[in-house]
């Protein structure tokens, strides 16, 4: 390709598109090969869930697949009908018209458009950046739960002893062990036999499609196992090629159908965006946000006009596909179109696919999703963040996925404000052992220096904001009261990179404070920022400008002669070069 075609290309796909090649493409017609299996039963079983007919399923796994696919950020999400946005569309739309009625498809299509506009304006608007509030700890319980949930599904088909659908993970487990006693067992072994021969080639021959080599090598053993052994397939297959139709609804109800499409624009941006990360943390790709909302708002505004329902970033077809090595979202187009070659030319054989080989593989998936190594790093090193990545998963489990989302980032933005709340502040001082004189964290450092008796050195760690101000002021407050002596106070702030008008007021009480007792208040190297904030709410004229210093040396230089020479004159610390000058024969 020219390479001013290409640099076109790249602008409006992405980068990703200066990496294809021969080899790329190969991965990516393997990875998408393996997709389109998997899609087959999942896309006609989530239909069901949304209440409708099976064919819309497939038609969902075309059309915003490839769109989403080209338009997104993320090289390895491949998106599609998912459970929870055909439950959710489900509940929403089942109490204005009966589920699976002409009235209820075209309310459905609706729906998917309007929630395609709003996700398109929140890609188009730059409001990606909300994606960054979900943290790597509310992401790590958010999959490892999705990991579980994936697995507790699959035993369903696994086992194939007649679990009802429609049930919740604690149900599922619950009836699968009350009807162990009726699993097949031919369904068992298909099902461990796709989960062996795939978890061993990709333990012994990753580059090899093992997923596909554990499907087909499933697919072989039900096909010999007798009859009494016998498994459910995949079935027959609708035609999977969707034609353009413009919705059809009533205006006056379309009033009715915003809170609807808000909710469920949440639901899904709240998965795709949590999917998207997950995988870029695994492949080390950059995500975004922007262009990953655009791009799912995109494949949801197009394919609400080609009969596709509701789609998003889906979990359990997103990780098989960067574990198959996709290397580029051509995977995710090459999916669409191996599912129309699939369906149009092997659909007889297609339909003998077994339910529980695709479980099989599933909890494969799970199990490489759940990610336990970091799990026992998270345990080592942070327990905060630990308690939000166990309550993200527990969420998971029980609630649904965008109450999940929303419990981990809250969860995360209240442990950051917490954090936050609490800034560090620390008493300086002066190594004893160096010859330079070196300041030090006097907490730190048992060969510290005394404090001076009247100055206290103290460096501020942090944001001083609403939420800390009473924290800061409480800690000048006992500082006061646990040494009056020290009148002067010299603020390191060369950390102090915020402040707001909670946090000028605390500086104001403590510069009053500081003077009514006969001493005052220093700063040394503040932040512009901070100078501005300052200058524009007068603190710095009440401070005076003399008062702020470029370095410590400065610093004390300056405030040494304000000092009250009756008390220096006693004194026997003598920890300054200024105080050795006065008293020569001092030793320190």
């Amino acid at each position: 390709m020219p390479p001013a075609a290409l640099q076109v290309l790249a602008r409006f796909l992405g980068p990703w598109v200066r990496s294809v090649n021969a080899t790329t493409l190969r991965a990516d017609v393997q990875a998408g090969l393996l997709g389109a299996l998997l899609v087959l039963p999942q896309g006609i079983a989530f239909a069901s869930l949304a209440g409708l007919p099976p064919q819309y399923g497939l038609y969902s796994a075309l059309v915003p697949t490839v769109i989403a696919a080209l338009a997104g950020s993320s090289w390895h999400v491949v998106s599609g009908p998912t459970n929870a946005n055909s439950l959710a569309l489900a509940a929403m739309l089942a109490p204005l018209v009966a589920a699976g009625s002409p009235g209820y498809i075209e309310l459905a299509l609706m729906v998917t458009v309007m929630v395609g506009v709003i996700q398109t304006a929140v890609g188009a608007l730059r409001l990606g950046l909300l994606a960054n509030f979900i943290s790597p700890a509310a992401l790590l319980g958010f999959t490892s739960g999705a990991a579980c949930l994936i697995a507790i599904h699959a035993l369903r088909d696994l086992m194939d002893a007649g679990v009802p659908r429609g049930l919740g993970p604690g149900g599922v487990l619950l009836q699968s062990w009350q009807h162990l006693p009726q699993a097949n067992p031919g369904a068992v072994l298909v099902g461990l036999t796709a989960l062996g021969v795939a978890a061993g080639l990709r333990l012994k021959a990753a580059r090899w499609p093992f997923m596909l080599i554990g499907l087909v090598s499933a697919g072989v053993l039900a096909m010999l196992l007798p009859e009494r052994w016998a498994v459910h397939t995949i079935g027959a297959l609708p035609s999977p090629w969707p034609s353009f139709h413009v919705p059809d609804v009533d205006w006056a109800r379309v009033p009715d159908l915003i809170d609807k499409a808000l909710a469920l624009s949440i639901i899904a941006l709240g998965q795709s965006v949590s999917i998207a990360k997950a995988m870029a943390a695994r492949s080390g790709q950059r995500i975004d946000t922007n262009r990953e909302f655009l791009g799912q708002g995109l494949s949801n505004v197009v394919g609400g006009f080609f009969s596709c329902y509701l789609s998003c970033g889906s979990l359990n077809r997103s990780v098989p596909n960067l574990e198959a090595g996709a290397r580029t979202p051509l995977a995710g187009v090459a999916s669409a179109g191996w599912l129309l070659v699939l369906v149009a030319v092997s659909s007889p054989l297609l339909a003998r696919i077994p339910q529980a080989a695709i479980a099989g593989l599933l909890i494969l998936v799970a199990w490489t999703l759940l990610d336990l190594p970091r799990w026992r790093r998270l345990a080592r090193l942070d327990r905060t963040d630990l308690a939000i990545a166990g309550a993200t998963l527990a969420a998971t489990l029980l609630l649904r996925l965008e109450m999940a989302i929303l419990i981990g980032t809250g969860l995360s933005l209240v442990a950051y404000l917490y954090q936050t709340s609490r800034p560090a502040m620390r008493t300086m001082g002066f190594d004893r052992t160096s010859p330079d004189r070196r300041f030090i964290v006097r907490g730190d450092t048992p060969g510290a220096l005394p404090e001076c008796p009247q100055l206290k050195l103290l460096r501020m760690e942090g944001e001083i904001y609403f939420g800390a101000a009473t924290h800061v002021a409480e800690h000048l407050h006992a500082l006061r009261e646990y040494d009056p002596g020290q009148k002067h106070l010299l603020v390191m702030t060369k950390s102090m990179n915020f402040l707001d008008l909670a946090g000028v007021e605390v500086w104001d009480t403590e510069l009053r404070e500081r003077r009514a007792a006969g001493g005052d208040l220093y700063f040394h190297r503040p932040r512009p920022q901070v100078i501005q904030i300052w200058t524009r709410t007068g603190f710095l004229d009440r401070l005076g400008r003399d008062h702020v210093f470029p370095d410590k040396q400065q610093a004390i230089a300056a405030i040494y002669p304000r000092l009250d020479r009756e008390v220096c004159a006693r004194c026997s610390v003598r920890v300054f070069r200024e105080c050795q000058a006065d008293d020569p024969g001092a030793v320190i």
